[in-house]
Order: structure tokens, then C-alpha cells, then sequence
């Protein structure tokens, strides 16, 4: 039974948070997870009415308008206007409820493009933002840089902010119009065999590396904090250590599900940066590390895939 404490996720409904309320460790506390239709982040009166009749303990903010690299190119004035909506008013109303601790996940997007890997915390804000995702990461800056801001003014207000790499898993979104890599790939392999093997299109020479992680992997990482806030840095990346290219994880996909088919590279495609590797050097000396392997990782992100799409 939750008795731990109050806990107000924002994003319950998305990717992250429903796999932090799946997490076996969440029924120990009491959490709120209310939809947009309960709660909406870009009223900050609505907000601030809602935090102040909660009072929880604990704000975890997980909400936020997130897509791969078509939907950010796309749309980058929703990218930037809502997720730094959704960031002011939580964080901005946490503080005139009186909360005095929240965590504010943020992106490994913060990082300037040409910063050298692997991209330690200090690397933020200084330099240029990669083009093809500058709004989001722009919102999600702004909302690490207030919540730095908040603690130097008063010390009791810990709003600390935790810097995923990129991830996948269950509750992904597979649309490639919307969809980050690792969805992507898994609905177009199923796609090409459902067509009869036919190629596959890889964006770039698939040289490009990226680190990501099992979402269920920072679901574990967010509820260690509920019990180990106080030693959390102000801002830590959470991720694995190392990478694959792009042509790596199609393969690694393509052997799960089973596909020998072909894959056709379209070099006139934009790839965004050519690798995005986080240091895990804080995420160490706090004492974690993730436990799901890649093929591990992929292997129940395509049984999710199945059931939601009945291949």
C-alpha cells in the first residue's frame, strides 16, 4: 500500500510516465497522474489550483510535446511554445504551492551540437543547438536553467533536473511521422515484411551513433530519486555509456524480428548530429546503472509493438 508520500506526475499518459507507474517500486507512493483533460499545463492558473490543492511531497515532470526528427522539423513553434509552457507553469506553481522538491526531466537535445563526446552536464550552453530540434531543446533548457534558478534564490526548493539519452520501449509511438528512431525502424522492417521484404530505407549512411536506452531502464532511475533526492546532482544525465550507429541498430532489429531483407540509404535525408553520447560519470558516483541490453530492450518493444498493431 503507498504510504510513502504524494507524488504529482505530469505525463502519466505518455511513453515515460506510464512506465513509471508500471514500475513494481511506484505502489509504494501515492501518485497523481492526471491527464491533460485533469490538468492543463499550459493554463498556469489551472495549474497552480491544481498543485496547491494536491500539496504532494514530490513533483516528477515528465509532460511534454516529443517527436524524432521529422516532427521537430516540422513543427518546431509547437515544439518550442508548448514544452516551455508546460515547463514554466509546473515548475513556476511548485513554487508558489510551496513544493519543495521536483524533478524536471530534461533531453540530451540541451547539448550544442558540435559539443565533443561524450557530452558531460557542463557542456550546456555552450554552443550552437543542432538545428533540427532547436525549439524543443531551447524549452527544455529554459526549464533546467528556472529550476536552477528557483534553488539559488532558496536553497529549500531542490528543483533538480535529470538529462535522459534518447530511449524506447514500451508505449512508444511507432508512426515514423512522429516515432524517434528505434520505433521507427521497428515499424518499417514490419511494413517490408509484410510487403514481401521489400528494402528498407535507412536516413543517411547510417553512420551517425546514438545512445539509446530502455525506457523501463529510467523509470527505474526516476524512482531512486524519490528515495535518494537528496544526493541527486542538480543536473545529471541518465544513459548507458556507449552507442551504436544507426545501421547497427537496424540490424539489431532486423535480427529480433527476423527480417533478411535489404537496406537502401537516402543520403539526401537529414541525419541531425553525427553522434549525441552522454557521460555517465555523475550517474555512477550516484550509484546506478541501467540493466536492460539492447536486444533485451528490443525484443519487448516489439511484443509491445505487436499487441498494440496485431501483427
Amino acid at each position: 500500500m503507498a504510504g510513502k508520500g504524494v507524488v504529482l506526475l505530469t505525463g502519466g499518459g505518455g511513453m515515460v510516465g506510464k512506465n513509471i507507474l508500471e514500475h513494481p517500486e511506484a505502489k509504494e507512493w501515492q501518485f497523481n497522474a492526471p491527464r491533460s483533460v485533469e490538468l492543463n499545463l499550459a493554463d498556469f492558473k489551472a495549474t497552480l489550483d491544481y498543485v496547491k490543492k494536491l500539496q504532494p511531497d514530490f513533483i516528477i515532470h515528465a509532460a511534454g510535446r516529443v517527436g524524432g526528427i521529422q516532427a521537430n522539423i516540422a513543427h518546431p513553434v509547437n515544439f518550442l511554445v508548448e514544452n516551455m509552457d508546460m515547463g514554466r507553469n509546473i515548475v513556476m506553481a511548485a513554487r508558489e504551492a510551496g513544493v519543495k522538491k521536483l524533478l524536471n526531466l530534461g533531453s540530451s537535445c540541451m547539448y550544442p551540437r558540435n559539443a565533443p563526446n561524450p557530452l558531460v552536464e557542463t557542456m550546456i550552453l555552450q554552443g550552437e543547438l543542432e538545428p533540427t530540434n532547436e525549439g524543443y531543446a531551447l524549452a527544455k533548457i529554459m526549464t533546467a536553467r528556472l529550476c536552477d534558478y528557483i534553488h539559488r534564490e532558496d536553497q529549500q526548493y531542490c528543483y533538480k533536473t535529470m538529462i535522459p539519452c534518447n530511449l524506447y520501449g514500451r508505449h512508444d509511438k511507432f508512426d515514423p511521422n512522429h516515432s524517434h528512431l528505434i520505433p521507427a525502424i521497428i515499424h518499417k522492417i514490419q511494413q517490408s515484411i509484410d510487403a514481401g521484404h521489400t528494402p528498407v530505407e535507412i536516413w543517411g549512411d547510417g553512420t551517425a551513433r546514438r545512445e539509446f536506452m530502455y525506457v523501463g531502464d529510467l523509470a527505474d532511475a526516476v524512482l531512486r530519486t524519490l528515495k535518494h533526492f537528496d544526493s541527486l546532482p542538480m543536473l545529471m544525465n541518465v544513459g548507458l555509456g556507449y552507442d551504436y550507429s544507426i545501421n547497427e541498430y537496424y540490424k539489431a532489429v532486423a535480427e529480433v524480428i527476423g527480417f533478411n531483407g535489404s537496406f537502401e540509404h537516402d543520403c539526401s535525408k537529414p541525419v541531425g548530429m553525427k553522434q549525441k553520447l552522454v557521460s555517465t560519470d555523475m550517474q555512477k558516483a550516484w550509484d546506478w546503472s541501467p540493466s536492460v541490453s539492447l536486444r533485451q530492450g528490443l525484443q519487448e518493444t516489439y511484443q509491445y509493438y505487436k499487441k498494440q498493431y496485431q501483427v
